[in-house]
């Protein structure tokens, strides 16, 4: 054990060493382009252009040729900080308008909604200043009668299908407590389109369609309080910061300022805020920086600067605790520990952000290996949250079985007591460097990453702490266990920490956001603005799509006797290696459990903690994935290490022993995480599902009982562990090595048998056929009602994938499809909504429809009405059919699957039996699909069929005679779902 440890140790020291002897000068440098003079740091891997406009408007650009797209983000630096103290929530609201289009998109005749506009904001304020509530009945009643007026000459949700026209995909934005962002992902070839569009809406944003988007943030706040973890959050922010806007404003804001909205507050807000020198415009991929750079400065010059005072505060005073509370709901017990953190780029907040790598990197750290690995808590880790002001350091846990929150606090300081007193293992902070490079290199290949990075910078120092990042891995090998040592025993003091205990119970302290009385308004899908047509037939030049010949793309050797899948990786040097089984749960129940075992034990040469502790010093990591009919092994990290990373899995698979003391600790975890998932409502509802799809015996519930799970001994598991590779099984391999070094590696490393055992017989689950109505119940204590609809139907035929395609793109697959527009934009009968044809991931599978809906539970009657009448009969709108069939041409042509997801792109064709890319055929096909197609598609598969409702709600808010309207009425237990 002491050589292998010795072995690990050096590996790693050689490795940082190779860091510390290239230390580089990271410094601001500058260039011009076109005249347009710009900011980059020297050194960085992403080589980040930082230019500032003249009217102060920041554009950060990073090129990344991987692919033909995009990711853009548009940030602004005002968030729930910069809420006015009587209407919190207003930036939240504001994010959802400026979806809502402007003077020319979005309108037919902006000249006639106009006036019914203005009337609408004045009667807002009418009503915000009345307290009498039958007059503000009366108001409301006159809001829903001209905003039905003005709804029928706009055209909503017109912004999210130009961006769909356009190939964007998952527009989006999100608000929280320092910024708001708007997101998209486009084509390379959608650039100029995308920044005229983006130009022209922050020029003029106009705010329409108003009270059901407001009822849409009503449901956002009433699934909050049905989220305990939410309510933990708000709870920790709480009482860090007792005085300033991080704790006591929140990001959805106040039930009675929800109640309350101003449309003149929000217009003020946004001219306050919405201004140049307080934006960012920041693209990550496919692009030509000088280019972009010049369609920027040409499409937001209008922007006029204004002076933005950010976010004051007196600084928050010294905590004096600890400051306890407690968060009652229906979801397992946990505890959160938080500790208030230093200003974004201060020497504190790198401390602080590597005292939580310390305590948990999800290998070596100190909860990882004491905690975690030890199983003296059912699961636990720490994180850093940073703002600009401060940080938020949270430590959590969730108890086992029998064990109490505090004796689970009692363990999370004895961990942090190990850093105050410096006795963690020296090579930690060593290995700590080398895991955060191996982040990096895979972090580069990234648009998203590295657009989600850039931004945060923008939001924390508008971009000026970017040369910290660049040099984060340099300034973190030069910190030393001293300085580690010193900064814990400084930050964490005793009492000033809180403890925030999440207890199992009913919260009588919620109260939902009443339910308004609004007349549905009409969305107008089948309309198009001049504004609209004039950008879709701005020029564009095709992005030609690439095809995987997997004959091509796919070297094939051998491995032994195993058959070996080969991917070049031309970028960079890490490697991942996989084995691949044809087995699963399916063939043998225990094997979920004996891979979970594998990782609390060891061999008669190292500890499971020596293992753990020495892959993380060689940047290397293992899994063991059992899924249903497949499982797979995976080893990745660094290729330097590839030797040592196989060597030590094999030696654990084939030489693990058994640890009668780990084997007992685990049942007790598992029983206990068994337990727990029966007070998770997203794990009730999959049990749901899967009994409407599958019947009483299905795939969720096929598990082991409680006795079984109980009487299972250390053998059985360590047998499925050794034999495991005897059984048939690929090797795939992608990384740099080339195709004949890498074969003969593995042929020396991975021992295979001549001859391979024959799979244990799997079980095989038949899809049930709907045959009348039927209504699945479950009881769970929650504000909202959460209904899915289930229906199977034909066996899977390759023929059909590209109409169900189509038919997704249409209906209810994003924002732009006619569910959403109907159930959300015109009715407001719920926040979240969509209802999608499933094509099944093997050729003997059959496909299926599911359609859902979270809404409050006194709405419920009218959101199953309102699904119904849209699977009942498909409303034709023309423009929305050919803008999800663009969309789909976008996606297809700038779909590019590489690097290990070739292989399993090629693992997934074989299940549905095919040899070939069918991404071609559909793409050939496309322009052949039309609205007839889809519109027999939905009354054949669809219309007038019986379906299987999953209703997820409190039955003390929803009437079972409501229930049996619908069909006949089913109440399940957590035992018959889950089966334990």
């Amino acid at each position: 054990m002491k050589l292998k440890l010795i072995a690990c140790a050096a590996a790693c020291t050689l490795l940082i060493t190779g860091v510390q002897a290239q230390q580089k000068n990271y410094q601001w440098a500058t260039g011009t382009t076109d005249g347009i003079p710009y900011k980059y740091v020297s050194n960085d891997p992403m080589k980040t252009r930082f230019y500032t406009l003249k009217n102060g408007l920041t554009v950060i650009l990073t090129e990344n040729k991987k692919e033909p797209r995009i990711t853009a983000k548009i940030a602004v630096r005002a968030g729930s900080n910069t809420d006015p103290k009587d209407h919190t929530g207003l930036a939240h609201y504001l994010e959802h308008l400026l979806f809502k289009g402007t003077s020319q998109m979005g309108t037919t005749d902006f000249a006639k909604e106009k006036p019914y506009l203005d009337q609408i904001g004045d009667l807002y304020e009418q009503y915000n200043s009345t307290t009498d509530t039958a007059k503000r009945r009366e108001i409301y009643k006159t809001i829903d009668q001209v905003s039905g007026e003005a709804a029928k000459v706009s055209i909503a949700n017109e912004y999210t299908k130009l961006m769909a026209t356009m190939g964007s995909q998952g527009t989006n934005a999100h608000t929280w407590v320092e910024e708001t962002v708007y997101e998209e992902n486009i084509p390379s070839t959608s650039l100029n389109k995308f920044l005229k569009v983006q130009a022209d809406r922050f020029r003029d944003p106009v705010f329409r369609i108003f009270h059901t988007e407001l009822e849409a943030v009503y449901e956002e706040k009433n699934r909050t309080m049905d989220n305990d973890g939410w309510k933990v959050m708000e709870a920790m922010h709480r009482n860090l910061f007792p005085t300033s806007n991080y704790g006591q404003q929140t990001t959805i804001g106040t039930i009675e300022h929800l109640k309350n909205p101003s449309l003149k507050a929000i217009r003020e807000y946004f001219d306050k805020y919405y201004v140049p020198n307080n934006m960012a415009i920041i693209l990550a991929g496919d692009f030509n920086m000088e280019a972009a750079i010049r369609e920027i400065s040409k499409q937001f010059a209008y922007m006029q600067p204004k002076p933005v005072t950010g976010y004051e505060h007196a600084p928050e005073p010294e905590i004096k605790g600890p400051v306890v509370t407690e968060i009652l709901g229906p979801s397992a017990e946990n505890i959160q520990i938080g500790f208030r953190g230093g200003p974004e780029g201060s020497r504190d907040a790198m401390m602080a952000d590597l005292l939580s790598t310390i305590l948990s990197n999800g290998k070596a750290g100190l909860i990882d290996l004491n905690l975690n690995q030890q199983q003296k808590i059912l699961s636990g880790g720490a994180y850093l949250r940073q703002y600009k002001d401060y940080g938020v350091f949270d430590i959590y846990a969730t108890a086992k079985q029998d064990q109490s929150l505090e004796d689970v606090k009692g363990l999370l300081f004895e961990q942090i007591d190990i850093i105050k007193k410096g006795t963690f293992d020296d090579n930690l902070l060593k290995a700590i460097v080398a895991n955060y490079k191996l982040s990096e290199i895979r972090g580069l290949s990234s648009n998203d990453n590295r657009a989600e990075q850039l931004m945060q910078s923008f939001i924390a120092s508008k971009g000026e702490g970017w040369i910290r990042t660049v040099s984060y891995l340099q300034d973190l090998s030069t910190i030393t266990k001293k300085d580690v040592v010193d900064f814990a025993n400084r930050f964490f003091k005793p009492d000033n920490y809180t403890v925030i205990y999440k207890r199992k119970g009913e919260d009588k302290s919620i109260v939902k956001v009443e339910k308004p009385s609004i007349t549905p308004v009409a969305t107008n899908d089948n309309l198009e603005s001049d504004y609209v047509k004039a950008v879709n037939a701005m020029p564009a030049t095709p992005v030609k799509p690439l095809w995987i010949d997997y004959n091509k793309a796919i070297q094939k050797g051998r491995a032994g006797t195993t058959e070996l899948l080969y991917v070049p990786n031309k970028e960079n040097e890490l490697f991942s290696l996989y084995y691949r089984f044809d087995m699963g749960s399916w063939n043998n129940k225990i094997l979920p459990v004996a891979a979970n075992y594998l990782s609390y034990i060891g061999t008669a040469n190292a500890t499971a903690e020596a293992i753990n502790k020495a892959f993380y010093d060689i940047a290397c990591n293992y899994s063991v994935n059992v899924g249903t009919e497949n499982t797979t092994i995976t080893i990745s990290g660094l290729q330097e290490n590839f030797e040592k990373a196989v060597r030590l899995f094999e030696d654990l698979l084939l030489n693990c022993k058994p640890d009668e003391a780990a084997l007992t600790a685990l049942k007790g975890r598992l029983a206990k995480s068994r337990a727990n998932r029966k007070l998770d409502k997203g794990a009730i509802m999959q049990g749901l599902n899967a009994y409407a799809s599958y019947g009483a015996k299905n795939p969720f519930n096929y598990t082991l009982t409680d006795e079984e799970l109980k009487n299972l001994d250390s053998k059985t598991l360590i047998d499925a562990l050794h034999q495991l590779t005897g059984y048939k099984h690929i090797v795939m391999y992608f990384g740099p090595a080339p195709l004949t070094d890498a074969s003969k590696k593995i042929a020396v490393l991975h021992k295979v048998p001549s001859r391979f055992n024959e799979y244990p017989a799997g079980l095989t689950f038949n899809r049930t056929s709907q045959t009348e109505n039927q209504v699945l119940f479950t009881n769970y204590d929650m504000v909202q009602s959460e209904i899915r609809w289930v229906r199977n139907t034909d066996a899977y035929t390759p023929s059909k994938e590209l109409t169900v395609d189509v038919f997704n793109n249409y209906f209810g697959g994003g924002m732009g499809g006619i569910v959403f527009q109907t159930i959300r934009e015109s009715k407001a009968l719920a926040y979240s909504t969509y209802a999608l044809y499933l094509t099944p991931s093997k050729k003997d599978d059959r496909y299926s429809f599911m359609g859902y809906v979270g809404s409050q539970a006194d709405k419920m009657n009218d959101a199953v009405a309102g699904m119904n009448e849209l699977i009942a009969t498909l409303p034709r709108s023309d423009k929305s059919f050919e803008s999800a069939k663009a969309s789909l041409k976008n996606d297809l042509e700038t779909d590019r699957i590489t690097n290990e997801g070739i292989l399993f792109s090629y693992l997934a064709a074989q299940r549905k039996g095919l040899d070939y890319d069918i991404r071609k055929e559909k793409y050939d096909q496309l322009g052949k699909v039309g609205f007839t197609d889809i519109q027999a598609f939905h009354q054949k598969e669809l219309s007038g069929k019986p379906y299987t409702y999953c209703v997820l709600a409190s039955d003390k808010k929803i009437k079972t005679d409501d229930l049996q309207k619908i069909g006949t009425v089913k109440t399940l237990s957590l035992e018959e779902l889950f089966g334990y």
